[in-house]
């Protein structure tokens, strides 16, 4: 059964129930409510080894610096353009194409944090014009994740630079955007390409968001 974003409701639970522990251990005083956060928290990653088919302990790793109030992630992505076709850079974690990007790090702007991920990722560099979406993860059409995250898209102008790849990457290039290769659905969907292409080609258009 999935809930109203799309996602497996288990996810859903799961995720909210490791939220509730967290921010419970965190302002928790006594002893007694913090021993039934931590229980809280060793139910949902129970949730999350049993229907996501992993070892208890990598989802106890996996979250093992979450700490404090717990909110979303934000997630950066750059859309690079050059004669209509669009950048992307394969990942070497899954072997899969996407557009660069990644986690924002503390201290960075977005726009400054997307235009670093795709100078280390792509070897490019670029200047952000316009952030064309911010997306709930949950409610497009990506794979169920642990995580609660925001998902940011740039376009991005091209400046200089020289393709290459990373210790991130194992391959860049540009794509027609009806001959995209196999692409890392966790990071970017068809759909998200395609209408970064609509705020290409009218970049009037108001900021896609939810």
């Amino acid at each position: 059964m999935s809930g109203s974003s799309g996602e497996p409701n288990w996810v859903v639970w799961a995720r909210r129930l490791r939220a509730i522990a967290q921010t419970g251990l965190t302002y928790g005083e006594s002893e007694y409510d913090l021993e039934r956060y931590r229980q809280i928290r060793q139910v949902a990653d129970e949730i999350l080894s049993e229907y996501a088919a992993v070892d208890h302990p990598e989802i106890q790793d996996f979250f093992a610096s979450d700490s404090g109030y717990a909110t979303p992630q934000v997630d950066v992505r750059g859309a690079v353009f050059r004669d209509d076709q669009i950048l992307l850079v394969r990942e070497r974690l899954d072997g899969l194409w996407t557009l660069p990007g990644g986690y924002a790090d503390v201290n960075d702007a977005p726009s400054e944090a997307v235009e670093r991920e795709i100078q280390e990722e792509s070897g490019l560099t670029t200047r952000a014009i316009k952030l064309a979406m911010v997306y709930d993860k949950r409610r497009h059409d990506h794979p169920p994740a642990p995580r609660h995250t925001y998902k940011l898209f740039f376009v991005c102008e091209l400046i200089g630079g020289e393709l290459a790849t990373s210790f991130e990457t194992t391959d860049v290039g540009f794509f027609c955007p009806d001959a995209l290769p196999g692409l890392s659905t966790h990071r970017v969907t068809a759909a998200q390409i395609q209408r970064l292409y609509d705020h290409l080609r009218d970049l009037s258009l108001p900021t896609d968001f939810d």
